[in-house]
């Protein structure tokens, strides 16, 4: 079976959880919407974290958050094939996988597509108190030119989006922080996704990063939830 959930942050409890409730396998696979939180301190505490996570009777897939190290800025993690794209991987952790941004996989039958990164609307406060904050949260420009090429040679047509923020329009404005000068954030690429929604033909879209769950039109936002994958997208239809 395939499941999918949003940000975990380093707390996999209710993944270990789910795993014995639903007596999973390593064959069952577990969607983390971004900001998983397994590479975020870059020390022993990240190490673990992942041998607790590496015992787990479930394949975790994980997108880039902006809460965490990217998988090209640590020197154990490799490229490797799975399901059509690839992924990055650590040798001693691989039911541990990590998307790559615009590869396009194979997920269930369904024509799949990453695109993780987003801003940190609390870049500032976490400078001023010396948390971790990574230059690197957002897609590049090269990323960005990679997954708009992957969708051009589709056609523009994918069956789903697994996104760590949303395009510019399905922004959850309600939950906005009132303490945070809108101003001054940065929604370069909530705007870009924005752009990719209006030209793509798609079936459904899943993104995490704002702590609530709910669903608009075909875009699914999660948080704590899991569900099987594109069960939401069966009632939909």
């Amino acid at each position: 079976m395939i499941y999918i959930t949003g940000d975990t942050h380093g707390d996999m409890n209710r993944i270990v959880r789910f795993c014995e409730r639903m007596e999973t396998s390593q064959e069952d696979i577990m969607i983390i919407l971004g900001d998983v939180g397994l590479n975020y301190y870059g020390d022993s505490r990240d190490r673990r974290n992942k041998e607790k996570v590496a015992n787990l009777p479930i394949t975790l897939f994980c997108i880039h958050g902006n809460h965490e190290r990217r998988p090209t800025t640590i020197v154990e993690y490799k490229l490797q094939e799975w399901n059509g794209g690839k992924v990055w991987v650590e040798e001693a952790y691989p039911n541990i996988l990590f998307a790559k941004d615009g590869e396009i996989y194979d997920i269930a039958g369904m024509k799949t597509i990453v695109i993780g990164g987003a801003y940190s609307v609390d870049k500032f406060y976490r400078l001023s108190k010396g948390y971790n904050w990574f230059e690197d949260e957002q897609p590049s420009d090269e990323i960005k030119v990679y997954v708009e090429k992957q969708l051009s040679n589709n056609d523009w047509n994918v069956d789903v989006v697994l996104s760590h923020t949303v395009p510019y329009d399905y922004r959850p404005v309600d939950l906005f922080l009132s303490m945070i000068d809108q101003s001054t954030v940065d929604e370069s690429t909530e705007l870009w996704l924005g752009e990719i929604e209006k030209k793509l033909d798609y079936k459904w879209w899943y993104a995490g990063h704002y702590h609530t769950s709910r669903v608009r039109d075909k875009v699914q936002i999660m948080f704590e939830d899991i569900e099987e994958f594109l069960h939401r997208k069966l009632d939909y239809q």
